[in-house]
């Protein structure tokens, strides 16, 4: 597991042993799940855990806004 983000109180991974689709890992209050990638080209909530919607919303705002960055990383851990 790679902390490969920190904002706003979140803390976004990639497990290094993951499987495709691109994707990472949001760790707040809870735990989510978002792919870099859905089929319209932008990030797609995959599921949430024990987090408040408001706390969905943060999460998936610095997906959004870190999207170039953290797709770039993802191909650099999985190749």
């Amino acid at each position: 597991m790679i902390t490969v983000l920190r904002a706003h109180g979140l803390r976004v991974v990639i497990f290094v042993d993951d499987h495709e689709p691109a994707h990472v890992h949001v760790f707040g209050d809870g735990h989510a799940k978002i792919n870099l990638v859905s089929d319209e080209g932008s990030p797609g909530l995959v599921w949430a855990q024990d987090m408040t919607k408001g706390e969905v919303r943060r999460a998936f705002k610095v997906i959004v806004e870190n999207q170039a960055a953290l797709l770039k990383r993802w191909n650099e851990i999985h190749g």
